[in-house]
């Protein structure tokens, strides 16, 4: 008897021992999977954050590359627009130089005796007020004996260079002023000026 309960103890013992031994595998079996899923969970977890920081960079490079761009465009734009002015400068002064009071004479009288035969009223011309007093001093007597007609000259503030004309008292009148004619004379220096600044376009 006392060998039955030795071999019944024996046999308690391995059994516990291969229960332990199934349980302490299931736990490292558990563990195992529940330490795969971790990972697999942490990886998927770092590549959605690289795939967000990735996007992130490019969203962030097409925004500056899109500011530059602009930037660039706005100083093209503003270069161009400080080289129109300065060339619209240019152009007046040349413009003021060349009309002197002799050279404003002559082109009265080659205007209104062109225009004149089809008014009867009296010419008007309208200039600035030291081209007026040079014209009057100078130059009216011969003006009205070139035109044969009456002649009024009128200084005005306004006037910084060349003239305005009317041929029907004032009623209405033509622009040679400096500006008009700069503006005129721009039509023409300014798609050349438009291809220096952008050969492309050709």
């Amino acid at each position: 008897m006392t060998q039955d309960i030795k071999e019944l103890i024996e046999k308690i013992n391995r059994e516990g021992l291969q229960a332990a031994e199934e349980n302490a595998r299931g736990i490292e079996q558990a563990a195992k999977e529940e330490a795969a899923l971790i990972l697999e969970k942490a990886k998927k977890e770092t590549e959605k954050l690289i795939a967000e920081a990735r996007e992130s960079i490019r969203l962030m490079e097409e925004k500056q590359q899109a500011l530059l761009a602009q930037a660039g465009r706005d100083l093209l734009l503003s270069l161009r627009a400080s080289i129109n002015a300065m060339l619209n400068k240019i152009v007046v002064e040349r413009i003021r130089d060349a009309l002197t009071p002799q050279e404003l004479a002559t082109l009265i009288v080659k205007l209104a005796k062109h225009v004149c035969a089809d008014h009867k009223d009296e010419v008007e011309i309208t200039l600035k007020k030291e081209d007026y007093q040079a014209l009057e001093h100078h130059f009216l007597s011969a003006l009205k004996e070139e035109i044969k007609k009456g002649i009024t000259l009128k200084p005005s503030p306004y006037v910084l260079g060349g003239f305005y004309i009317s041929f029907d008292a004032g009623k209405s009148q033509f622009d040679f002023s400096d500006s008009a004619l700069a503006e005129y004379i721009g039509t023409y220096l300014k798609p050349k000026l438009a291809e220096i600044l952008n050969p492309e376009s050709k």
